[in-house]
């Protein structure tokens, strides 16, 4: 019998499959069905800033409809119907008291002042962790790169200080030197990367001649920039790593332990072959650790991380030199017709 239990954030983990932040965790019985498919943790959807202001916009109007009453009205207090994100808070405080798995809060914010009290709101909710989301995108064309991350270290330091449950940064790969900046994050206090945020990225309808919004799930082999980091971070820093973002069968998921991840977050895969699918995930993985005479995940954990395999090249241009060096390999494969 192997042993696929994992320990990521502090948190220990029946085995490396969470599902990612997703409309799927907005419905309790749904999480029940992953939870019982053998999920071992389960971000709930993100709290948004865009999200929480809107609401709180609704709230000062409708609030200015109370503001020339006399003292003659019959009551002092409206009838409210939006009151701030109370119901996601109450939502993710309900599945966490329906599931037995550790359940992770999910926040993007813009804002300072608004990271630091919705990540309090989120933590008081009764969740195990907090994924914070740094999921923007920069529209100043005279913000320096220097600016952008010294902001981020420091909410991270914040978090870090008023806190009492541990978090993950959710990245992009779209930072000058990701890996110096990773670095920075994990000094500061962050208990976990995500590698990397999918970013959804704008079409045009040429017949309309307008912006189309279009959720479309990530495809196959997406996690390979995150591969590539993950082996490259694996025993460089303190934090545990977490791959994300097309990753779909078993092969995908230990190519990625391989490299050195803590867990990997599913959310397409799941989409497309339903939650039991984590069922066939585990067993696949079983049956290849038995193969290779591994009993525990952390047996190969990393097994081809940078640091493990020391031949710097792997990680950084050896590819792309052999495509480069060795054309005719190329024209064989696709010959022209």
């Amino acid at each position: 019998m192997v042993n696929l239990q994992v320990e990521y954030m502090g948190l220990k983990l029946k085995n490396p499959l969470i599902v990612g932040a997703s409309p799927m965790s907005s419905d309790i019985k749904t999480a029940k069905q992953l939870e019982q498919a053998g999920a071992s943790a389960l971000v709930y959807r993100s709290l948004f800033e865009e999200q929480i202001q809107m609401e709180r916009a609704q709230l000062a109007d409708e609030l200015d409809i109370y503001s020339d009453r006399n003292a003659e009205m019959i009551s002092l207090f409206p009838a409210l119907k939006h009151s701030g994100p109370e119901k996601h808070l109450l939502n993710i405080k309900q599945l966490k008291e329906n599931l037995n798995i550790p359940v992770i809060a999910s926040l993007n914010c813009m804002y300072d002042v608004t990271w630091y009290e919705y990540a309090k709101l989120l933590e008081e909710t009764g969740v195990d962790a907090l994924e914070l989301n740094f999921y923007s995108v920069i529209d100043d064309i005279d913000k320096t790169p220097e600016n952008i991350e010294t902001e981020r270290i420091r909410i991270v330091e914040t978090l870090a200080s008023r806190l009492n449950i541990p978090f993950s940064i959710k990245l992009s790969p779209y930072y000058t030197n990701i890996l110096n900046f990773v670095s920075r994050m994990d000094k500061a206090g962050a208990k976990a990367f995500v590698l990397f945020n999918r970013l959804f990225q704008p079409e045009i309808d040429i017949e309309s001649e307008a912006h189309l919004t279009n959720f479309n799930l990530s495809k196959r082999g997406n996690f390979r920039v995150a591969m590539r980091y993950i082996g490259i971070l694996n025993n460089k820093i303190n934090a545990d790593l977490c791959a994300n973002n097309g990753i779909y069968n078993s092969v995908d998921i230990i190519q990625m332990l391989l490299s050195g991840a803590n867990t990997v977050q599913l959310v397409s895969t799941l989409y497309k072959n339903q939650a039991d699918y984590l069922k066939t995930l585990l067993r696949d993985i079983e049956i290849w650790m038995k193969s290779k005479g591994y009993k525990s995940i952390e047996d190969f954990r990393g097994k081809l991380s940078d640091s493990k395999i020391k031949t710097t090249e792997t990680y950084y241009r050896a590819q792309y030199l052999d495509y480069l060096l060795r054309p005719e390999e190329i024209i064989n494969k696709y010959p022209m017709r």
